[in-house]
């Protein structure tokens, strides 16, 4: 698979108006030569649980089939004490992901291979590097001072891209979950657990988006005000994602890739042209 079958054309955008800023190769050879790869890496393995074939199996055991299907190498992947629902892929060399154990707690099995596929897009789409770079300037710059380098108008553009970029992942996580497990991951984490979210009406949270985009479109002003409003968030507000979600599995570009790399209709996983039954949930495919 390819970063172009996934990448949003937003997403290509952004990172093409941050990759023409001059003083962005100066900002990540400094960040890279700090050593936040080294220093978070150390700091996974001294407070995280590494989890593995015999570390917590069910969890790990989400992770190896969504490296095979997408062709990637398989990144660690860390177990995080955090009541907070979370995950985050970091590292250029030292690639990760972590869960915190409120996602786990809050989502469904199929819900968290959802996310999991969001993350490793984030390998796959090649987004890594730079979202390592902004996780450093938003955890450690702080601490360590380094924000003396960083220009405003390079660190909006940063968090701009970056946020542009989740949608691309999103698309992975839709390939390899189906539409139903992705948006179902959104709504929780827009209004809380099963328990209070199951019945709730995806299509009317999508249209928000619209609604969101009146107001935002409603002058010069607002537009400024919403502008502001998400400086800084790590992702786009949730009815805009749902939104191109749902606009994306009706392209032409969606249906090509389903029919590209056969998969179940019940599932979304992963299948052969010749099997009868699929292996992952045992939906009669022929």
């Amino acid at each position: 698979m390819t970063p172009q079958e996934f990448t949003h054309p937003e997403d290509a955008a952004a990172l093409k108006a941050l990759e023409s800023i001059p003083i962005l190769p100066s900002v990540v050879k400094k960040i890279m030569d700090f050593g936040v790869e080294q220093m978070t890496y150390g700091t996974n393995m001294a407070s995280k649980i590494l989890l593995s074939p015999t570390q917590l199996p069910k969890l790990y055991n989400i992770l190896p089939p969504i490296c095979q299907r997408l062709d990637i190498r398989e990144p660690a992947f860390y177990l995080e004490m955090d009541p907070m629902p979370n995950a985050y892929a970091f590292g250029d060399t030292y690639t990760a992901i972590t869960i915190t154990s409120g996602l786990v707690e809050m989502l469904t099995e199929d819900e968290l291979s959802a996310v999991v596929a969001h993350e490793c897009g984030h390998i796959l789409c090649r987004h890594l590097l730079y979202h390592t770079i902004v996780l450093s300037l938003t955890d450690y710059a702080p601490k360590f001072n380094l924000f003396g380098f960083v220009t405003d108008p390079v660190m909006i553009a940063l968090q701009y891209w970056s946020r542009k970029s989740e949608l691309s992942c999103d698309r992975v996580a839709t390939f390899h979950c189906g539409p139903d497990a992705t948006i179902r991951v959104m709504s929780r984490l827009a209004g809380g657990p099963k328990s209070i979210t199951d019945d709730i009406n995806l299509i009317e949270l999508a249209e928000q988006a619209d609604k969101y985009d009146a107001i935002r479109k409603d002058g010069a002003w607002n537009k400024t005000l919403q502008t502001y409003a998400v400086l800084g968030n790590s992702h786009p507000f949730t009815s805009v994602r749902i939104r191109e979600t749902l606009r994306w599995v009706t392209t032409p570009e969606y249906k090509d890739l389903r029919a590209k790399y056969p998969y179940c209709p019940n599932c979304y996983r992963a299948i052969r042209s010749e099997d009868t039954f699929c292996k992952h949930c045992g939906n009669k495919l022929k």
